[in-house]
């Protein structure tokens, strides 16, 4: 099984292979979501402080907030730009 690796921003890399959705913040519903999943300990900033721009749903049931644009997110999960496995040493 071949490992896919995706770049959130700040040298955070998360699994492609766990993403289930990548949704913008701005809803009443995701706010909620996020609300949630810190109350549960599930929720996993990797904004460095920066403003949320990205939410990241994953199959294990955390939540990660990233100041990346949800778009660029995507962009990298479908491009090559991406790191595999056995390309981190």
């Amino acid at each position: 099984m071949d490992i896919k690796l995706i770049n959130i921003g700040f040298g955070n890399i998360v699994s492609a292979n766990r993403i289930i959705a990548i949704v913008s913040p701005e809803s009443a519903p995701i706010k909620r979501m996020i609300s949630e999943a810190r109350d549960q300990g599930s929720l996993i900033d990797a904004t460095y402080g920066r403003r949320t721009r990205a939410v990241i749903f994953t199959d294990s049931g955390h939540v990660i907030l990233s100041a990346v644009q949800p778009e660029t997110v995507a962009h990298r999960l479908g491009s090559r730009d991406s790191l595999h496995a056995g390309d981190i040493v």
